[in-house]
């Protein structure tokens, strides 16, 4: 999909995700955006993630329940905690699964990778270990 143009709108979003590694959600996001450009709609916010998305320059992550968006769009995992939510980037050399799974697989095309691991963050691992 070809980049849109940069409205005021679509920079704040960016801008807001840029701002933070907490991997939000799009309620969230509509919070922070409205501080810099209070007129914006909730649905302006969600048709902005969709189109940042769909251009490749943020991620969105489905956790099972609402959908968190990352402006870290190089490839790496994250962690989904089981027992607060959180989403935790992780860092890890990822291996070239891309190109061996084509290998693997003729006939397919694989257009990405995602790998997410589920588990306890930092903070709830913590608190497991207090108990």
């Amino acid at each position: 999909m070809p980049m849109r143009r940069m409205t005021r709108q679509r920079k704040a979003v960016l801008e807001v995700l840029q701002s933070t590694r907490s991997h939000p959600d799009a309620a969230w996001i509509y919070q922070e955006v409205k501080k810099k450009v209070p007129s914006i709609s909730l649905g302006t916010v969600y048709r902005t993630l969709d189109a940042l998305v769909k251009e490749g320059r943020v991620l969105a992550l489905h956790t099972g329940g609402a959908t968190r968006y990352d402006a870290f769009t190089d490839p790496h995992p994250h962690l989904f905690c089981t027992s607060c939510g959180a989403v935790v980037d992780l860092t890890l050399e990822l291996p070239h699964l891309l190109e061996k799974a084509q290998a693997q697989n003729p006939g397919v095309e694989i257009t990405g990778v995602r790998l997410t691991f589920e588990g306890l963050c930092p903070r709830c691992a913590a608190q497991s270990l207090a108990s």
